[in-house]
C-alpha cells in the first residue's frame, strides 16, 4: 500500500541510507492518491475528497445535506457494509497506529472487547461493541496511511468477523481514490465531501 521511500545522502565522502520526509504509495493495489491513480476503466462516483467505485452488486449509499455535503458514505453488498472516511494527516508520518490506540481505549472504556488482526491492508481491528438499543455488533476498522491524507473503512455485517465474506467491499477499498487538495488542514480534520454537482442540481430541480 503505502511506504517509507528510502534516499541516500552523501555526508563527509561516504553515502548512508536514510529514510525520506514523505509517504509514497507502492505500485500494486490501492487505495489510491489522486496524484498517483493509474490508468484504468474503473467508474467511480466523485465526491470531492473520495472518488468511490462503482463495483458490481454494490451499492452505494450517501447521506447528505440540502447544500450537498456528505455525512457519512457506506457500500453494501447485501450481507455487510462498509463506510469510509477521510482524513488529512502530516506529511511526514501516518496516524493509523495512534488512532487504532485511541478507538481501543474508547471501546474497551465504554465495556467493548477488541482484537488484534493483521489483513490485507495492515494492522486491523475487531471489535465488540454495544450500540444503543442494549445489542453487540461486531466491527471490523481498517487504516491506511497515504500522503497527508488518512482512509478508514469500517466493516459491519459478514464481512466484520470474515475479510472473505465481502470480496467486493474489500475490493472498493483497494479502488479508492483519496483526493487530498492542496489546502492546509490540521491533523484529523475530515477531508471534504460534496455530492456530484449534478445530483445537486437535479435534487434541487424537484423541490
Amino acid at each position: 500500500m503505502f511506504r517509507r521511500r528510502r534516499g541516500r545522502h552523501a555526508a563527509d565522502g561516504r553515502e548512508e541510507e536514510l529514510e525520506a520526509v514523505e509517504i509514497e504509495q507502492d505500485s500494486g493495489n490501492g487505495p489510491w492518491d489522486a496524484e498517483t491513480v493509474p490508468a484504468d476503466d474503473v467508474q467511480r462516483v466523485d465526491l470531492g475528497a473520495l472518488r468511490v467505485p462503482t463495483l458490481t452488486d454494490v451499492e452505494l449509499r450517501v447521506e447528505a445535506n440540502q447544500q450537498g455535503q456528505v455525512a457519512s458514505v457506506v457500500l453494501t453488498d447485501g450481507t455487510s457494509a462498509l463506510e469510509l472516511a477521510a482524513f488529512a494527516a502530516p506529511r511526514t508520518e501516518g496516524i493509523w497506529d495512534e488512532v487504532r490506540d485511541e478507538l481501543e481505549a474508547g471501546i474497551r472504556a465504554d465495556g467493548g472487547v477488541v482484537e488484534h488482526e493483521h489483513g490485507e491492508f495492515g494492522p486491523e481491528l475487531r471489535a465488540m461493541v454495544k450500540v444503543p438499543d442494549g445489542s453487540k455488533q461486531l466491527l471490523r476498522f481498517v487504516g491506511v496511511d497515504g500522503p497527508r491524507w488518512f482512509l478508514r473503512a469500517t466493516f459491519t455485517g459478514a464481512a466484520a468477523a470474515d475479510p472473505d465474506a465481502g470480496p467486493q467491499l474489500t475490493e472498493s477499498v483497494r479502488q479508492v481514490v483519496v483526493v487530498r487538495g492542496d489546502d492546509a488542514m490540521p491533523v484529523r480534520d475530515p477531508l471534504p465531501l460534496q455530492l456530484p454537482r449534478e445530483v445537486v442540481e437535479q435534487a434541487a430541480n424537484q423541490e
